[in-house]
């Protein structure tokens, strides 16, 4: 009897280490390699928040800064874009439903409505500086992840293996 007692004592500790693991309880903006589910990165967050990714264009040289908040269904929306350029690669004029303003030599896309479950980047190994605001402070990317690596960018919910195997970019600076 006093075995099986133990036994009993076993299987749940070790069931309650497996939940812990492995059953999502935190979400986050996911800095993932590739599209391969291992987390590089991440910062924790509630459902509806608010960042931006800022980089360097690769031929005009100037800031292009890309502002995103999350949807509460684990999208990412983008509602706007400034950039100072309109070389190659940026926008003439807004879409349907968007507006375009010129400001201080900034051109601005605003109510921009873009959904995505999540979208892919590489980041940059000379120019590019990619950097993700969170809360009006600035970090560098290249900081937590090899320039030159493809990453995908989402919002999930994470497990404490996911918590532990990646960078908490809020508290390593």
């Amino acid at each position: 009897m006093e075995k099986r007692n133990s036994a009993i004592k076993l299987i749940l500790i070790l069931s309650s280490i497996a939940i812990m693991l492995f059953i999502p309880f935190r979400e986050g903006l996911v800095f993932e390699y590739q599209d391969s589910g291992k987390t590089l990165a991440y910062i924790p967050f509630s459902k509806e928040e608010r960042f931006q990714i800022i980089y360097t264009h690769s031929i005009h040289l100037t800031d292009v800064v890309e502002s995103y908040e999350t949807t509460g269904q684990y999208e990412i929306k983008q509602y706007e874009l400034m950039y100072e350029d309109f070389s190659i690669g940026m926008p003439e004029n807004a879409s349907e439903g968007e507006v375009f303003e010129q400001r201080n030599g900034k051109y601005y896309l605003k109510n921009m409505n873009r959904i995505f479950p999540y979208f892919d980047m590489r980041i940059g190994r000379i120019r590019a500086n990619h950097r993700v605001v969170y809360n009006n402070v600035e970090y560098p990317l290249s900081k937590y992840i090899e320039p030159g690596t493809w990453i995908r960018i989402k919002i999930e919910k994470m497990n404490l293996l996911q918590l532990l195997k990646g960078v908490n970019i809020l508290e390593s600076t």
